[in-house]
Formats: structure tokens, sequence, C-alpha cells
């Protein structure tokens, strides 16, 4: 995959999101490795974000930019599958605020470069049993694993058959909004203080996203590792 093209994609982006925020991030990383396109965001909260944020509304700057980054992702769609000559089969996003960044993870449906080796000779077998071992302290165990290194400083985990009897009902009823709210603060926090990550990878873990399709019952979660 040349450099170039994954470059002009990241500037897509950056100007979608300068049209529809205001203002653009500060750096777009895209990696694509087999069918894994993930693109790393630094630098991006707009100013109304920022007063909304001082004043304690976290929670509406989340949901209101969900709705903005849904229709963002809607029109990078589209120029990544020309791009690099696949369709998506699935999209996900997750923001972290504190850090001001934030990870976009495209599933798509064929391998269209070579996987990347995993980053600093990680133990793949420790590092599933870690992701079920937190998954089990707040939910369950997944009922399957799957792992993806995307560069030397990004890794993929990919869980499937995570939601029990009491969330499914839930969504059934129509809270789906309020699940994601609450997994999202759970979940993170889990993942952040209780993991042994840093020392499965043998690098410090900068930035931990996560994010969930309810409907294939399956998350995403990208681990953002130190250079």
């Amino acid at each position: 995959m040349e450099q170039e093209t994954l470059n002009s994609i990241s500037s897509y982006l950056s100007k979608l999101l300068r049209k529809n925020f205001g203002k653009g991030p500060q750096s777009c990383q895209s990696t694509v490795s087999g069918s894994i396109f993930t693109t790393y965001i630094r630098g991006f909260i707009s100013p109304m974000e920022e007063i909304l944020m001082e004043r304690g509304h976290n929670e509406q700057v989340d949901m209101a930019r969900n709705v903005i980054i849904n229709h963002v992702v809607d029109q990078l769609k589209g120029v990544v599958e020309i791009s690099l000559s696949c369709e998506i089969l699935q999209w996900y996003h997750d923001w972290n605020f504190p850090n001001n960044s934030g990870l976009i993870f495209f599933l798509l449906d064929r391998e269209v470069s070579n996987p990347v080796n995993v980053p600093y000779a990680t133990d793949l077998k420790k590092l599933e049993d870690e992701v079920a071992r937190i998954s089990a302290l707040v939910q369950k165990v997944p009922d399957k694993i799957h792992i993806y290194p995307v560069s030397e400083t990004a890794i993929i985990v990919e869980r499937k058959g995570i939601l029990i009897p009491i969330e499914k009902a839930l969504i059934a009823k129509g809270f789906e909004e309020e699940l994601v709210m609450t997994k999202d603060d759970l979940e993170k926090s889990y993942f952040h203080n209780y993991g042994k990550f840093n020392e499965i990878f043998k690098r410090e873990v900068k930035e931990i996203f996560i994010d969930w399709n309810f409907k294939e019952d399956k998350s995403l979660m990208g681990f953002i590792l130190e250079g």
C-alpha cells in the first residue's frame, strides 16, 4: 500500500472534519494492515465543544460528536473504498477527550495489504487472556477474540459475543444510547486501571479506544502504544 494513498485519505478526512466542526485536527495518521483500516486523529476539539466541556456537559458533547462523526464517516467511506478498491463491512470510532484524540476503525471485505508483524514481539496469548480477564470483570468472557496488529504502535482487538442478557434486554427496550455511555465509562476505566497491558506489550499503552456494534454483538478495541 502506497503511503501517498493513505496520506490522501488522511488529508480528505482533515478537510471533512474542518468543514463539519469548524476546526481541523492537528494530525490524521491512516494505516492499513490486512483487512483493517484505521485513522488516528490528534488535536481535535472544536471551540464549541471546549466551552461545553468546561461547563460539565461532557455527555452532550459526546452525543453531538457522534451524530456529526457518523455523517463524516458516511462521506469518508466512499473515498476509502475507491482508494483501496474494497468495500467497508463495518466501521467504529471512539474519542478520548482528555487526550484530545480519536480513532476510526474500518473492517474491509478483503486484505488490501500484508498484515504487519506483532508490535514489539507481543505475546498474543497473554494479550488475549488479559482482554478476556478484564472483559469478565465488567460483563463476560467474549466468545471469540481476534487480534490485528496494524502498525508498530497500534493493535486492534476484536471481541465477539460480549453482551449479557440484561444488556440485550436494555437494547431491545431502546436504551442503546444509555448503554453505550455506561459501557464506555466502565470498560475504559477497567482496561486502563486493572489491565497489565504495559507488561504484555513491553511498552507503555498511551491510549485505549473502544466501540461496540450491538447488532453484531461485538466490539473493537484499539491500543495505541508509545513509539
